[in-house]
């Protein structure tokens, strides 16, 4: 069954990616940026390019992310 993900602005899900990462030690230093995509079957509208990953923190920062992105969608 596939849930309905909330809309939300750029500035809504940066800053929510910053806050997540922020909370992991290991992700503390992690660079991202938002880049919006166009919209798939699978209703993706946005990916994360993160940059300056250190090796211990790409596990955890790659499922942040994609938590994140399982409950969010770029409002119109």
């Amino acid at each position: 069954m596939l849930s309905e993900k909330t809309p939300a602005t750029l500035e809504e899900i940066r800053t929510r990616v910053y806050y997540a990462l922020h909370r992991h030690p290991l992700c503390r230093n992690v660079q991202f940026e938002i880049v919006p995509t166009p919209r798939s079957r699978k209703g993706g509208n946005w990916t994360i390019s993160m940059h300056s990953v250190e090796p211990d923190a790409l596990w955890e920062a790659s499922d942040i992310v994609a938590d994140i992105q399982d409950a969010y969608q770029l409002a119109a």
